[in-house]
């Protein structure tokens, strides 16, 4: 697995627990990512979920009344492409 980064770069305790880190069990690394972020980002803003699921059903009630404008993916990710090599 190649990372942006070198455990080298770290310091000998960094090092010492990346490489710990990546002896455990693909759960067990995704929990302590998640630990990770969170303890750079803070938690979860408590009201993110409900607003996300009204998003969500939302949208569903669109797809499902036919009243939202679906464009194809291809043109969708052209677009992006496109401002991305500005």
């Amino acid at each position: 697995m190649r990372f942006g980064f070198s455990l080298r770069s770290m310091t000998a305790l960094a090092e010492k627990v990346g490489k710990e880190a990546l002896a455990l069990s693909e759960s067990e690394r995704a929990a302590l990512v998640q630990l990770l972020i969170e303890s750079i980002d803070g938690p979860a803003d408590a009201d993110a979920e409900t607003a996300w699921d009204a998003e969500l059903n939302r949208r569903l009630r669109e797809v499902e009344t036919r009243t939202a404008m679906g464009r194809p993916a291809e043109t969708v990710f052209a677009e992006i492409r496109a401002r991305h090599r500005r």
